[in-house]
């Protein structure tokens, strides 16, 4: 019998051969410094695999992970080009080429896409969630490496140019090894809001031309004329939104001074951005008017600005006489600055001027020069504006009734205990008082740190208002919105802070009131609480008053939770809950003459939401995309998809290419409800139960907290964000995050699969007619989504090392019990998907089933050492020897890292 290898794609081939590369790199780098043993140990050489590993092993892999990332990740970005260079740009699913074609296939004229095109609002929103474990230093380093690497690419290099290359690697990985991997101190928000800054105000302005230009480029590949595209404000629109020092959620780190620190952060990169837009702008439009006379409007714009900055403005003009594109450009930088009179308010002025110069530039006949120099900052301007991002403020309903139990006890009424009441109470409560202009204590007044705590970060949000207005502000969300009273509530603390505003018809919220159902009971509640929001009296003027500013109609935003709902029910449940609960949401928010804009909480695994986003789009409820979407982007996911040009370009064209996409297919006439609803309903139920089962097991949270590393991620330094809510020590008050995080880096991926196994087998066992269907329609795009990600769960769990970390379970008979039915629901689920798909997982999915085994032995490795450490750790924890532990949870951190790098994704 043979033993070798199938043949490798092309793609794997040069992933080995990059590898290879970087790994001898970096063994020489070790070699040099001393460290000779580390440096024949590293991953993907021969060695001794089963032998403890060296001093530093950890931070090695780590590092040695992230080559392996790099090189897939340049690997992919090459194939793509090779794709699109031999067959064209309709090659490559979910892109604009792709995309185009399929609507083009589908009977939708050029004419219908452009104008739908027009509509697209896709706004990704960036956390913060304790999930990026590296320092933004190291992250900094790492985008070097990347940028190293494709620069290897280019094959004209002289052995010289290219032995520089090698040095260059060599110096950057050094640097590397010597900064250290991990946070040595838990990072604060500041921190992490420059993390966030740097993708706003770096990558993405380099990525908003790339997007527009890939769009033109597959418009005129399908031989359709760009002018049906128009100008760059009728492009899809890309903005962003930020968590970062607004997410208050069980934060108490983040308060109204970091929330009105960030907001001026944010609008002071954004002004330095578009200072150096312009800047350069300014040096390319070296026009003369004695070559070519300036357009009439040109003329004009440039005498009324000057005229409205007096003595900035002239001195703007007399900076480059004769050169009137350069003069008007110059008037726009004075404007950008704070003279007395003249300045920019809104960034909408700015992007006006910009509009007028491009339009300048199209009537004196210089259109190529107007694409390439204006387009982009006006592009820029319109994505980005004065602020960057919309930053939102969020907070845990239970955190507001205790600010209002605190006012209502500080206004000196008897039945102050708010939270104690209920909903027809709080209700009652509610609607008297919102019929009311009066607050319930002076001016100054402290009525407690809960109320405190609000109310200061509304007065935040006031001020910037005052001074900015509404750009900049994204929504005041609620998260765990279990009842109409939570939302209401909002407003009432808005009226209390000068944020809502007595009208002659009545208090109204300049800022959306946003739920976030997040629990699957909170997701089925949920149509019944927006029925009866949207139709408050408050509601509707705030929604009439938005939608008068913004000259469109109404628009409610509603926030899903993907990661609490999988956690409190499992993956089948989760998925199927929220796409109920969007046809359900979207059917109520069309009665009551409201758009819905759906903001999905997605995060960075596939037991919070995760998977590919066309799949993940194109299974989205018929009618539930207006073209208009938020989507979060959470800690480690944002350097994975973002940290590197060409990948931060792909992905947003994922986005936009697939909501178009979808968005055209939503405008039809709804299809009749697919046939197999109930039989989803059916397995949801059944796999709840077995889910819901093992969760509430005798003993179950000891196996969880001795089976996992859970211990040691709560005493990491990853995020500003403590692991609980409240500080209880129960799974309810777990966040989802580390929750996911300690089961995957123990390679359980529990909440990923269980209970499909069992939903399958009894749906077989009990309706032998409906598993058939349900096998031929495994495309149907919501079943599709849901088992790609249920395989790729199987497929990434280890029942080998499940066991070892098992072993970590004191009690033997606790062990064994639930470590059987765990196995035993991870065969069924892969058996059952197998006999689902007719095929092996590992045959169906090859390109996945290489990239885990790429990793298998030096995962191992890791898991081997994290596993000898937890176990001393714990020893020395329980008999008090902190000088022991403390060393031995430094080195625990570096395996959590080293995992979570080769696994790629944390929580």
């Amino acid at each position: 019998m043979s033993d070798a290898r199938p043949a490798l794609s092309p793609e794997f081939v040069k992933v080995e051969r990059d590898l290879a590369f970087l790994i001898g790199c970096f063994a020489e780098v070790l070699a040099d410094m001393g460290e000779r043993e580390l440096a024949q140990r590293l991953p993907w050489l021969p060695a001794a695999d089963d032998e403890p590993l060296p001093a530093r092993a950890a931070q090695a892999y780590s590092i040695a992970f992230q080559l392996l990332n790099h090189a897939e990740e340049n690997a992919a970005a090459q194939h793509r080009r090779v794709v699109e260079t031999l067959h064209g740009p309709t090659q490559e699913p979910g892109l604009w080429g792709h995309t185009l074609r399929v609507l083009s296939d589908a009977g939708l004229d050029p004419e219908t896409i452009a104008a739908a095109l027009e509509s697209i609002r896709v706004e990704p929103v960036l956390t913060a969630h304790p999930t990026e474990a590296k320092r933004a230093t190291v992250l900094e380093q790492h985008r070097h490496l990347y940028l190293l690497q494709v620069r290897r690419e280019n094959r004209m290099w002289t052995p010289a140019e290219q032995q520089a290359i090698r040095d260059d690697v060599k110096v950057a990985l050094e640097r590397l090894w010597r900064t250290g991997e991990i946070f040595l101190e838990k990072p604060d928000v500041t921190s992490e809001v420059r993390n966030v800054v740097h993708y706003l105000s770096t990558v993405f302005p380099q990525a908003l031309p790339l997007l527009d230009q890939r769009l033109r480029a597959a418009w005129r590949g399908m031989g359709w004329d760009t002018a049906l595209l128009g100008g760059p404000q009728r492009a899809p629109r890309l903005t962003f939104g930020s968590w970062v020092g607004g997410d208050r959620d069980g934060h108490p780190l983040v308060t109204a001074a970091v929330t009105r620190d960030t907001l001026a952060t944010l609008r002071g990169a954004a002004r330095a951005l578009l200072r150096g837009q312009l800047a350069a702008l300014a040096a390319r439009l070296s026009f003369s008017d004695r070559l070519q006379a300036p357009p009439a409007r040109l003329s004009e714009a440039v005498a009324a600005a000057a005229a409205g900055l007096g003595e900035a403005g002239r001195a703007a003009v007399a900076r480059n006489p004769d050169e009137p594109f350069r003069q008007f450009v110059n008037l726009m930088l004075a404007r950008l600055g704070d003279p007395p009179a003249g300045a920019y308010r809104r960034a909408a002025e700015l992007e006006a001027d910009l509009a007028l110069l491009h339009g300048a530039l199209l009537d004196a006949g210089a259109g190529r020069l107007a694409a390439a120099d204006v387009r982009p900052p006006l592009l820029v301007v319109r994505s980005l504006g004065f602020h960057l991002a919309a930053l939102d403020v969020r907070q845990n309903s239970a955190s507001h009734d205790a600010a209002v139990s605190q006012l209502l006890a500080a206004a000196g009424l008897a039945d102050s205990d708010f939270a104690a009441m209920d909903e027809p109470r709080r209700l009652a409560l509610l609607d008297t008082e919102l019929r009311s202009p009066r607050p319930f204590t002076l001016p100054g007044t402290s009525a407690g740190p809960a109320a405190d705590a609000v109310l200061d970060t509304y007065r935040v949000l006031v001020d910037h208002l005052a001074s900015h207005g509404r750009d900049g502000l994204g929504a005041l969300i609620v998260s765990m919105t279990r009842d109409l009273s939570d939302l209401l509530v909002v407003y009432l603390l808005a009226r209390e802070a000068g944020l809502a505003t007595m009208a002659t018809d009545g208090l109204s919220c300049p800022l959306p009131v946003v739920p976030l159902f997040e629990t699957i009971e909170d997701l089925q509640r949920a149509p019944d609480i927006l029925r009866r929001f949207l139709a408050h009296p408050i509601t509707q003027r705030s929604l009439a008053a938005a939608a008068d500013a913004a000259g469109g109609g109404r628009v409610q935003q509603v926030m899903l939770g993907y990661s609490d709902s999988n956690k409190d029910g499992g993956i089948w449940a989760s998925q199927w809950a929220l796409i109920r609960a969007q046809a359900a949401l979207t059917a109520v928010a069309r009665d009551a003459g409201v758009r819905l804009r759906f903001f999905h909480g997605r995060g960075g695994t596939i037991s919070r939401g995760a998977g590919p986003t066309d799949r993940f789009i194109a299974a989205l409820p018929h009618g539930s995309l207006g073209g208009d979407v938020r989507i979060t982007e959470q800690g480690e996911v944002i350097a994975q998809k973002y940290a590197n040009l060409v990948s931060a370009t792909y992905n947003l064209e994922l986005l936009l290419a697939g909501v178009t996409a979808a968005t055209l297919r939503h405008t039809g006439a709804a299809p009749e409800p697919h046939p197999l609803q109930p039989v989803m309903d059916r397995c949801a139920a059944t796999s709840r139960a077995a889910y819901g089962a093992l969760l509430q097991a005798d003993g179950f949270p000891t196996f969880f907290r001795q089976a996992t590393p859970i211990d040691v991620i709560e005493a990491s330094k990853i995020g500003s964000r403590p692991a609980r809510r409240s500080g209880q020590a129960t799974l309810a008050d777990l966040r989802a995050i580390p929750w996911v995080f300690s089961w995957s880096q123990a390679r359980f991926y529990l909440s990923g699969w269980y209970g499909v196994g069992t939903a399958l087998e009894r749906l077989a066992a009990d309706d032998a007619d409906a598993a058939t269907a349900l096998a031929a329609a495994r495309d149907w795009p919501p079943l599709r989504f849901l088992l790609t990600n249920v395989s790729t769960s199987i497929l990434t769990a280890d029942a080998e090392v499940m066991r070892d970390y098992a072993a970590l379970v004191d009690d033997a008979a606790l062990r064994q019990r639930l470590l059987d039915d765990i196995l035993a629901e991870l065969a069924r689920t892969r058996h059952q998907l197998e006999h689902l798909f007719g095929a092996p997982l590992a045959s169906r999915r090859p390109r996945l089933s290489r990239t885990i085994a790429m990793r298998h032995d030096a995962l191992r490795a890791l898991h081997r050492e994290q596993i000898a450490l937890l176990r001393a750790w714990r020893v020395a924890r329980a008999a008090g020897e902190d000088a022991e532990a403390a060393p031995l949870l430094g080195r625990l951190l570096l395996t959590l890292n080293a995992i979570a790098s080769g696994l790629r994704t944390t929580g």
